[in-house]
């Protein structure tokens, strides 16, 4: 049977390989996405150096992922080509409920995404806050679900959006200096906002899933690639500058009812977050983890023995730098059950010699 997306050549196989993974299944492979030059990111970052944008036309976001994933045809790695809303990153949620959406491009990767200001100053108006279907930012939200379901349809996927929810969401409503002190100063406010932002995420998210069909039974993600399931994006960042105390008493349940309400969810954890691990591991439908770096902290593929320790079979995705992954892949030092995002390969052609031996790695 052929493949349901064009631009994804032996889709099934990578498919499988990918199946594998997040099923917990042959440990003892390991599988990779290869980054190498895009002349559609060139152009991207011609017509947006960075810096604040305005809102984007949905036709020319379309374009732009039509075009850079009609380029990584000739690259025959894990990955499965899907585009990421950007547009409806952490703006989104604040947008629906009338927040003044700010946007930003990202020549790296050709994001434009979004943020807002702090939406309240005090916390009865809360109260005044609502998810109007018909409002403007809901409505571009649904416009581009349309646009991108029928300018990516029979070629590329679309990635599932991140949720803003648990504490993620107070930040959107007051700032994050401010949100720590309320946790102290107004808890029982806090639960209120807690509790609307996580109908708020579910609403955001069901749409997503009504609009986006699935590809063979599972979702597309900028973070894992493909997974079995209606899986949602999770994100515990604000928890990453507290303890893990923290995390127990107002994240932890927040993302277990999120994970549970649909088939899973994926996390992604920075640098400055790994004392949570442990913590974040154990949530209930977690399938996968992104492993991010920050500055002045190492790498996780440089101390990645050690952080998969703590983790134990959950799948792990890591970046590292191409010659990074190449020595290690030739001294067969490559860790098991870990998906490698290599960034700065030369070429297409090196990246396809590469993956020939990814696949036939073995720990």
């Amino acid at each position: 049977m052929e493949f349901p997306l064009r631009y994804c050549p032996n889709g099934w196989q990578r498919m499988e390989r990918l199946r594998n993974l997040y099923d917990r299944r042959m440990q003892d492979r390991i599988y990779a996405r290869m980054e190498v030059p895009m002349e559609a990111l060139r152009l991207f970052a011609e017509r947006y150096p960075g810096g604040p944008t305005g809102r984007p036309e949905l036709d020319d976001r379309i374009i732009f992922w039509d075009a850079l994933f009609a380029e990584r045809l000739t690259i025959n790695d894990d990955s499965i080509p899907s585009a990421y809303l950007s547009e409806f990153d952490q703006g989104l949620y604040g947008g629906i409920v009338g927040g003044h959406v700010r946007f930003m491009a990202h020549p790296d990767n050709g994001w434009i995404s979004s943020m807002v200001p702090p939406l309240i100053k005090e916390w009865s108006d809360l109260e005044k806050l609502s998810v109007n279907p018909q409002g403007d930012f809901y409505q571009y939200y649904l416009r581009a679900l349309d646009v991108f379901r029928r300018g990516a349809e029979g070629k590329f996927g679309i990635s599932h959006l991140i949720v803003i929810d648990s504490l993620n969401f107070v930040f959107e409503l007051f700032g994050g200096s401010r949100t720590y002190l309320e946790l102290i100063d107004n808890p029982q406010r806090v639960q209120q906002a807690v509790d609307f932002a996580y109908k708020l995420n579910v609403d955001v998210q069901r749409r997503f899933f009504e609009a986006i069909p699935l590809l063979a039974g599972g979702t597309c993600s900028n973070m894992v690639e493909w997974i079995p399931g209606r899986i949602v994006s999770e994100s515990v960042d604000p928890f990453h500058m507290t303890s893990v105390d923290y995390f127990e008493r107002w994240g932890r349940e927040p993302a277990d009812r999120m994970l549970t309400t649909f088939d899973g969810g994926v996390l992604h954890i920075h640098g400055n977050g790994r004392h949570l691990l442990e913590a974040v591991s154990s949530l209930r439908g977690l399938k996968a983890l992104e492993l991010g770096d920050d500055k002045d902290i190492p790498a996780a593929f440089s101390v990645l023995g050690a952080l998969k320790r703590r983790t134990g079979d959950l799948p792990l995705v890591v970046r590292v730098g191409f010659p990074d992954f190449l020595a290690a892949l030739r001294s067969r030092r490559l860790l098991g059950g870990i998906m490698y995002n290599v960034l700065d390969v030369p070429d297409a052609v090196t990246a396809n010699r590469v993956m020939d031996l990814v696949r036939a790695y073995r720990t």
